[in-house]
């Protein structure tokens, strides 16, 4: 496949983020030159570090790589607006790069572990351009893809790209030992990816009949299965089933993605309001940059410097304060030496404060649903690092 043969100079393109991207058809693009607007989510493809002069590269967040992006630009939006952003065409859909399985028994191909926003642009893309690749697992939950729907195709045998995270550490420990104890038996649980997360995952192990919904399906989510913590049982929607838009994490959890009881769909189902106002038990576990002293949460910059993304955290904490079970920031209280709960932020605001009832530390909890403005900088202050209390 050539690619100059399907994009022209000035197309919008998109493709799928982290083990579900077509790099071979992402590497082609770049070699090709063409003068592209192109959107991403969070890619392990260093490449796009320095990305050729003429791609102008948009995403929902500065994601991985994506970090050190020179002219990187952002749309900040919540995740649950994707969709619609893609059938307005606010966002790229001249062609799509997809990674699909092979075809199944009814002749269409897969999305794999990455339903996720794709499922949602597909509808709207002018040129789909695939990568059928042998080893991408073939799941339920998103409409399969017919092969003639593809204007061209190029096929591999390769493992998805696993995406690495640090390791957890005693502080991040400490936080998850204060998370577990605001889940109860039967919740249903969100959250995201990253040290921390696996952390409080791991914390989670003495729980019973969890469930699952989220946007991000990782290793620590697969521990809890096999540990038959997380069941589903009591989940008010697709109850005994795991519910993602995409798996991201090492290639053991890719390996075992068809085997597990879960469905992959698009942000249009995974982040609806309507679904999740449906689930009465969810507890959204989300992390920050900063926190500041009336409890508004910053997840996407510190002091100038792009770190993150609105993402699915205002969606999930907004359902879970309002209509499940409770909402959940977890940071750690200090980053690079500086305090993490402040007196104001140094970003924008990306989750209200009316949208959680809990901050969390390694110092401890600070409360903040029902909590009038009068008292919240003093639970604040409560969990922030000693050292940096009195500043506050």
């Amino acid at each position: 496949m050539r690619i100059s043969d399907h994009v022209r100079a000035g197309d919008g393109v998109w493709w799928g983020q982290a083990g579900a991207e077509a790099t071979p058809l992402v590497d082609a693009l770049l070699d090709s030159r063409v003068p592209v607007r192109a959107f991403c989510g969070l890619t392990v493809n260093a490449r796009l570090r320095t990305p050729p002069a003429g791609l102008a590269l948009t995403s929902y967040g500065a994601l991985g790589e994506l970090r050190a992006a020179p002219g990187l630009d952002v749309v900040p939006a919540h995740y649950s607006a994707l969709p619609r952003l893609f059938a307005e065409g606010l966002l790229p859909t001249d062609v799509g790069l997809v990674q699909v399985s092979p075809p199944g028994p009814d002749g269409t191909c897969s999305l794999g572990i990455g339903a996720d926003y794709a499922a949602d642009a597909v509808p709207h893309t002018r040129v789909l351009l695939a990568e059928i690749n042998h080893r991408m697992p073939r799941t339920a939950g998103t409409p399969g893809i017919p092969p003639t729907r593809f204007a061209a195709t190029v096929e591999t045998d390769r493992p998805p790209a696993p995406v690495p995270e640090r390791a957890p550490d005693a502080v991040d420990a400490a936080i998850a030992g204060h998370v577990a104890g605001l889940v109860e038996d039967g919740d249903t649980v969100q959250i995201g990816v990253g040290a921390l997360p696996t952390a409080i995952l791991a914390g989670l192990a003495g729980h019973r009949d969890l469930g699952f919904h989220g946007g991000m399906l990782t290793d620590g989510v697969l521990r809890l299965v096999d540990r038959g913590v997380i069941t589903g049982a009591r989940q008010e929607v697709d109850r005994g089933l795991l519910v993602t838009g995409t798996a991201i994490g090492s290639a053991e959890l890719y390996a075992r993605v068809p085997d597990l009881p879960v469905v992959f769909r698009p942000p249009s189902h995974t982040h609806d309001p309507g679904v999740l106002a449906r689930l009465r038990r969810l507890v959204a576990i989300n992390s920050a940059l900063e926190v500041d002293l009336g409890g508004q949460v910053g997840a996407e910059s510190v002091r100038g410097r792009r770190l993150g993304a609105v993402g699915g955290q205002a969606d999930f904490s907004g359902a879970a304060a309002r209509t499940g079970a409770r909402s959940i920031i977890a940071l750690r209280a200090t980053a690079g030496g500086r305090s993490t709960i402040v007196a104001s932020l140094s970003g924008p605001v990306t989750t209200a404060r009316g949208d959680v009832d809990a901050v969390v530390t390694e110092h401890g909890v600070a409360h903040l649903r029902g909590c009038p403005e009068s008292d919240r900088a003093r639970r604040l202050r409560a969990i922030a690092a000693p050292e940096h209390r009195e500043g506050l």
